[in-house]
């Protein structure tokens, strides 16, 4: 497994944050969380503040070149703060532009939105911007988890087994598309 940027602030969802990371860290992944500012992030959990995170990079710091795959977990504060950073949406548009798996739950969709990548993709996120996610351009379906090219998204923490394994098998697919390549 490589290297994963996750892009977070304030508000973050606890668990949309952590479990993946954990999981894929079990997995032998390096996970490196970047933010606006240096220091620590605080979580969102069950409708309170929860854990801080320490950031590892400022989004102003990191190349996407050193990753293989993006992380973006919701809450409502979190992808609300990130869609209207300049930087957070030109990485999530280099992401695309490299094709690197994109995994965005809850509401951190918004953020593929803001950086114009749905239209005509099938995306699914929270009910409360899916009305957001249509009128961007994307056909939007309420299940699980939903695969469209590089792109990974889900709907809630309940969803987090589905999307971490959706994730997982996108960065697989890449380094045996890596693997293939070296070989050739």
């Amino acid at each position: 497994m490589k290297r994963i940027l996750n892009i977070a602030t304030d508000g973050f969802e606890q668990s949309e944050l952590m479990e993946p990371k954990s999981i894929l860290e079990q997995a032998g992944a390096e996970i490196t969380v970047a933010s606006l500012q240096d220091g620590e992030i605080k979580g969102w959990d069950d409708g309170d503040w929860g854990e801080t995170v320490s950031v590892d990079l400022t989004v102003e710091e990191v190349s996407e070149g050193d990753y293989a795959g993006l992380l973006l977990p919701g809450g409502q504060i979190n992808p609300d703060i990130l869609r209207m950073n300049e930087t957070v949406i030109d990485l999530i548009k280099q992401f695309e532009a490299a094709n690197k798996p994109i995994a965005a739950i809850c509401h951190a969709p918004w953020l593929l939105a803001e950086a114009d990548l749905i239209e005509g993709k099938t995306v699914t996120g929270w009910p409360s911007i899916r009305t957001d996610l249509e009128n961007a351009g994307a056909d939007i379906v309420d299940q699980t988890v939903a695969v469209d090219g590089n792109l990974i998204t889900s709907r809630n923490p309940d969803d987090i087994p589905a999307f971490t394994s959706a994730f997982m098998t996108a960065l697989e697919m890449v380094a045996d598309n890596e693997r293939i390549s070296e070989n050739a």
